[in-house]
């Protein structure tokens, strides 16, 4: 059977090349006082010490990133949605062939990478989750094998700038990388028009319902036909790829086999994310039926899709965070007794909330429904311009308390998300 161009079979080697060392006296001294940095923090209770311990390492040494990776086979995940559960799954499929470095916590810029690093200095891999705008400097720095590059669209208006900004960011970070694989979503228009010119691409179908940011041609700016999945511009001549790498029912199929796939996350989207962390694993080398056997197993991402048992409700805890995000997760609502929806709007969240005004509420079926978290009375206005019925609950015990028993779909963004779940755990929900 023929090979597609730039993906691995899974027979090839899986050597990593020489394992990472510390390398110079600056870098071990500079690591010692991350971890230092790092364990202070915990035992202040000031959080898990990744971000504090990798910024203290930057500190000693500029170059702790470069000489950390060194010696490592790297998977950098990029895009604005799916970044941690792709690559969580993946971190997960690599683990079948050797240890890896995985910055687990999210933390997705340069302290993040240098603290997952650090963590696992030995690991001959390594599947850092990388901010979109971060993926240059970090790229240059860890020399990439793979690139895993799953959509973009609209987030954080106000700290990212609008698609068209990143995307040429991105482009710009994948040029300066020629030699890594790009795994890439045909599906996204947009994707397709950064990743256009690159040498080593696999491309995979990540699917999505959210299709605003990508009405109008990237490269040209006529409007895009669409037949199903199949999208095209007549006047510039971009196209959805063939994917090499697809979801179907309890199978994923690849260029060169398919293998059972029984994914236990929820929602299309994550099927799509199932693709890309399938198609850069083998990129690596490991064999399609053990990478799609680990992934399998994955049953929730950094406490997302969780199922926690409290006072006679069976909540789920489900993460968005902008439109798109939104609208993936909508369908996973559909057999909730109640709905709990909870929006911040901190630094880490993106401060403008007026992409709640791009959610399809009015999708929602009418059941016991409450607002809460920091922007509250903004997502309530939106709800009630929709015609959902809810009450506005500042304090998440008291929100809580409104909602029937039985199953209670939780939907929150990121600070939001963090905040409800400690809450959880402090009143001893299981």
């Amino acid at each position: 059977m023929l090979r597609q161009p730039g993906l691995a079979s899974g027979s090839e080697s899986l050597q990593a090349g020489p394992q990472p060392r510390l390398g110079k006296v600056r870098t071990r001294i500079a690591v010692g006082a991350g971890r230092m940095a790092g364990l202070l923090s915990r035992r202040l209770g000031l959080g898990d010490g990744a971000v504090i311990g990798g910024r203290v390492t930057l500190a000693v040494d500029s170059e702790a990133l470069r000489r950390l990776a060194g010696g490592r086979r790297v998977v950098l995940v990029t895009g604005t949605n799916g970044k941690t559960t792709t690559a969580h799954l993946l971190a997960a499929a690599l683990r079948t062939a050797g240890a890896v470095a995985h910055n687990d916590t999210g933390a997705n810029m340069l302290d993040g990478a240098v603290a997952a690093l650090v963590a696992r200095p030995d690991a001959p891999f390594a599947v850092l989750e990388v901010d979109e705008l971060h993926l240059a400097q970090v790229a240059a720095a860890v020399s990439p094998t793979v690139i895993v590059l799953l959509n973009l669209t609209r987030d954080q208006l106000d700290r990212s700038s609008e698609v068209a900004v990143v995307a040429a960011s991105i482009r710009e970070a994948l040029q300066a990388q020629p030699d890594a694989l790009v795994i890439a979503n045909c599906d996204d228009p947009v994707v397709v028009a950064v990743v256009d010119g690159q040498q080593r691409v696999g491309w995979v179908a990540l699917g999505g319902n959210w299709l605003d940011d990508a009405t109008l041609c990237p490269r040209c700016g006529e409007r895009l036909s669409r037949k199903g999945t199949d999208w095209s511009c007549s006047s510039c001549g971009l196209r959805r790829p063939e994917a090499q790498w697809r979801l179907g029912d309890g199978v994923i199929e690849g260029p060169e086999s398919t293998v059972p796939l029984a994914l236990q996350l929820p929602g299309e989207h994550n099927r799509g994310n199932a693709a890309a962390a399938m198609a850069a694993a083998t990129a690596l080398g490991v064999a399609p039926a053990p990478a799609a056997a680990a992934i399998s197993a994955v049953r929730s991402v950094a406490h997302r899709y969780a199922v926690v048992e409290r006072e006679g409700q069976r909540l789920t805890l489900l993460l968005a965070k902008n439109p798109a995000s939104w609208r993936e997760t909508l369908p996973l609502l559909e057999q909730a007794d109640g709905l709990l929806l909870a929006v911040n709007a901190r630094e880490a969240d993106g401060r403008d909330t007026s992409w709640l005004w791009d959610i399809p509420f009015e999708e929602l079926a009418l059941r016991p429904t409450v607002a809460t978290g920091d922007a509250a009375p903004d997502l309530g206005l939106r709800l009630f311009y929709a015609g959902i019925a809810h009450d506005t609950v500042a304090d998440f015990d008291a929100a809580l308390q409104r909602l029937p028993s039985g199953e209670v779909a939780v939907v929150a963004n990121y600070t939001s998300f963090a905040g409800l779940y400690q809450a959880l755990s402090r009143t001893g929900g299981r």
